[in-house]
Formats: C-alpha cells, sequence, structure tokens
C-alpha cells in the first residue's frame, strides 16, 4: 500500500475515534514507523515495507484508544531539545517553555554561574533546558515519581549534563537549598476537572502531576512555605500557572515579592515571577 493510502486509511480511522489532530498525528507515525522525518515522508523515495506497515498499524491503533503521540513516539521536544517521555511522566507542554524565556530575561548574561532547582522536575525538561541556556549553571531536580525520575535521570545523562546536575528520588518538600533560581511546573488542576481534561491527558498522564486539588492551589500553598526556605537572599523564583489563577496564587506568597505574571506565548498569564528579599 502506497504512504498517501496508508495516510489517508489512517486519518481516517483516527478522526472517527475523536482525534482532533488525525491527519497530522497520522504523518507523525507513519515517518516514525518509517525512521523518517516527518517532513521527508512524502518525499520518501521508498514504500513503506511490510514490517513497517505493521507497525504504523499498532501506532495507529495505540493512537485511535487516545494514547498520547508522545508516549507512542517516546520521546517529546522542549525547547528544540529531545527529551524521553512515556507513561508515568507528565509530557512536556511549549507553554511551560515561558519558563526558560523570562529566566533568560532575569539573568542575560549566559555564563553566569548560578545554582537552580527545578521543584516536581517530571522529565526533567525545565532543569536540562535552563542548564542548556546557561553553561556555567549547576542545578538540582527533586522528583518523587518511580517513572518520572527514571525519565529525568536518562535524559539527563542523554544531554550530557550528569556533570552539572542531578536528579534525586525525592518530594519536592523535602528539598534543601539555597538556590539562586527556582523553577516548578506543580500540578495545578483542580480535582472536579481532571474529567473534563482530553482523554490523552486524563486517562494517560501521571494523576499526580495534574490534580492540585479542590481548587488547585494545593501545591502553591505547599511552595509558599517552603520557597523562602530554598531562596538565597535576592533569588528568583518562577512558577507556572494554570489559566485563571494568577489573582489567587499571588496572596499566597506574602513573603515573597511578587514582581510580574509573564504571559506565555498565547497572552494567557503563565508564569508567577517571585523574588526573596536581600
Amino acid at each position: 500500500m502506497s504512504i498517501r493510502d496508508l495516510l489517508h486509511g489512517a486519518a481516517e480511522r483516527l478522526k472517527a475515534a475523536g482525534v482532533d489532530s488525525a491527519r497530522l498525528d497520522a504523518r507523525i507515525l507513519l515517518a516514525h514507523a518509517m525512521g523518517v522525518a516527518r517532513d521527508e515522508l512524502i518525499a520518501a523515495s521508498r514504500e513503506p515495507s511490510a514490517e513497517e506497515a505493521v507497525l504504523f498499524d499498532f501506532f495507529v491503533a495505540r493512537r485511535a484508544a487516545r494514547e498520547p503521540v508522545a508516549y507512542i513516539r517516546g520521546k517529546r521536544e522542549f525547547w528544540s531539545l529531545d527529551f524521553k517521555v512515556g507513561p508515568g511522566v507528565l509530557v512536556p507542554r511549549p507553554e511551560t517553555e515561558t519558563l526558560i524565556e523570562v529566566a533568560r530575561d532575569l539573568v542575560p548574561d549566559r555564563g553566569a554561574g548560578f545554582s537552580l532547582a527545578d521543584l516536581g522536575a517530571g522529565s526533567g525538561a525545565l532543569l536540562i533546558a535552563a542548564l542548556s541556556e546557561f553553561p556555567l549553571a549547576h542545578g538540582i531536580g527533586f522528583e518523587c515519581s518511580p517513572e518520572a525520575f527514571a525519565y529525568a535521570h536518562a535524559n539527563l545523562a542523554r544531554h550530557g549534563l550528569t556533570g552539572r546536575a542531578e536528579i534525586i528520588a525525592a518530594d519536592w518538600r523535602n528539598a534543601v537549598g539555597p538556590f539562586d533560581l527556582i523553577l516548578s511546573n506543580p500540578p495545578y488542576i483542580p480535582t472536579a476537572d481532571i474529567q473534563t481534561l482530553d482523554p490523552e491527558v486524563r486517562s494517560h498522564e501521571p494523576l499526580t502531576a495534574l490534580d492540585g486539588g479542590a481548587d488547585g492551589l494545593d501545591a502553591y500553598r505547599g511552595l509558599a512555605a517552603l520557597l523562602p526556605t530554598l531562596l538565597k537572599p535576592g533569588g528568583w523564583a518562577l512558577l507556572e500557572l494554570g489559566q485563571g489563577q494568577a489573582a489567587d496564587v499571588e496572596p499566597l506568597f506574602r513573603c515573597l515579592e511578587v514582581v510580574r505574571v509573564a504571559p506565555d506565548l498565547a497572552g494567557i498569564p503563565r508564569v508567577l515571577v517571585l523574588k526573596s528579599p536581600k
């Protein structure tokens, strides 16, 4: 069967399963099955082998069951870097890149040497992306999930950063500082809203990385108590926010200066910028 026929059939199958990005996902999965880049798929000089067609059918079946594409491929791009991901670890989102953008604004000197921490490291994407921008910085990621810890540890080695960073298998509530910069994408979705999420998220990604308690603010309350003990005088903390949460989160951080709330590329207030008094 030709590439075009395979893509058409898969897209129709995914569309029937309720996948909004059916055509795009079909292209990504076929390229993955054939071991080529997505943009090279149609221009490929050969048709899929029988084995590749069977593998593609398997991938499409998993996607039709609403498994995330990132889990099927085993990787996700974040900050133009590839990260291994899979069941048990949160898939890095584009909006989370806003934390790295803000960090670059706060520390314009790329050669600055400082210490940073990622509280709830997940795949290690935030920690590794930050270290890629600041080659003299060193950091620690705290992650209590065994599955996520394994991915973060593997990603640290994958990007050659084991000499400048480590992942500690511990709840971030047990973190010990101090640090110049703290990054965190905490769970912030209200418990009752979990069931309204897309099946890819609610049925596959780890609940502990999503569920922020009844009002979505439980993690921020914990961070409000913890951050003053972890930040160096004059240190910074950047926290990802859920949509519409800024007004409720800001008052929790009475012991730190709320500098601003930075928007993501969609204009949604996304990152709470905090500073420790000197």
